[in-house]
């Protein structure tokens, strides 16, 4: 596709605003309807869309393993909260949660392409992805380039995201577009339409690792390029939020948002997810016995 063919499909899809104008609109959205959205069946929902997350150097087979059993006992245990999505660790990993892993539905996610900063070889992206496929992963969250982007070399950052999405065959693929590090609207926007069009089934907004990660601007503005690609296509494209979600409080916030933008249809674990490490706690200590 030619730069051109790129800024067609970019004309494709409405302004959403400047970031004042994203600002005050998400604020009114969460301060008329998070509230009224704070309720135990809502969190409820959130604990069975999280991606729960160990990335860390430190992280080790044991470690992995005892995250994954945390996941199994709590199969069962508290029949009225769905269990987590999906467990989300390095390629490393992802053969040791397959092994561990016995709670049903719960799917298994490797982030590839080298996470966090996709500044590797597209070769070694590619095959990164099918080793983590070979070992068991039914989910890739892998990294648009951020480099071709900041060039407007939409093309190579396509064309890479497409070959990542061939070698994850039927795996679910979240592209991360690294929201804290483009931080404008139109750069958001842009990576959006690149991901979508390059085959992403999430949109996903951070790694949570070198830059901020997930805000209600950014995710307001994935929701309704998403919005858009839906009513030309038919398509439901997911949303992952992810880089700083701990609490309850900001689960529901982007909670609202999605089900104001997006509508109650994407409110299923196959459209929505978070990505965090402590949130599934917090969001039980919330909901109680």
């Amino acid at each position: 596709m030619s730069m051109n063919k790129y800024q067609e499909a970019f004309d494709k899809f409405e302004p959403i605003g400047s970031k004042a104008e994203v600002a005050e609109k998400v604020c009114k959205i969460v301060t008329e309807e998070a509230g009224k959205n704070f309720t135990p069946e809502a969190l409820k929902f959130i604990h069975g869309c999280i991606d729960l997350t160990s990335l860390s150097a430190l992280d080790s087979r044991e470690s992995i393993w005892k995250m994954v059993n945390s996941v199994n006992d709590f199969e069962g245990s508290r029949p009225d909260i769905p269990n987590v999505a999906a467990i989300c660790t390095y390629p490393l990993f992802t053969e040791t949660v397959k092994q561990a892993l016995t709670a049903r539905e719960v799917k298994i996610a490797t982030v590839t392409g080298g996470f966090p900063a996709s500044q590797t070889y597209q070769e070694i992206k590619v095959a990164e992805t099918a080793m983590a496929i070979m070992n068991g992963a039914d989910e890739i969250d892998t990294v648009l380039n951020l480099g071709y982007l900041a060039e407007e070399n939409y093309q190579d950052a396509a064309e890479e995201i497409q070959e990542i999405k061939a070698s994850a065959r039927e795996a679910k693929l979240k592209v991360i577009i690294e929201s804290g590090a483009i931080s404008t609207i139109d750069n958001i926007m842009k990576a959006t339409v690149i991901a979508i069009y390059a085959g992403a089934d999430y949109v996903k907004t951070s790694t949570g690792k070198e830059f901020p990660g997930a805000t209600p601007e950014a995710v307001y503005t994935i929701c309704r390029i998403i919005k858009q690609y839906h009513s030309m296509t038919n398509n439901k494209i997911g949303i992952k939020i992810s880089g700083g979600v701990r609490k309850a409080e900001d689960a529901i916030s982007y909670y609202t948002i999605v089900k104001h933008v997006l509508g109650k249809e994407w409110l299923h674990k196959d459209h929505f997810r978070i990505g965090a490490s402590s949130l599934a706690g917090d969001i039980i200590r919330h909901i109680g016995e």
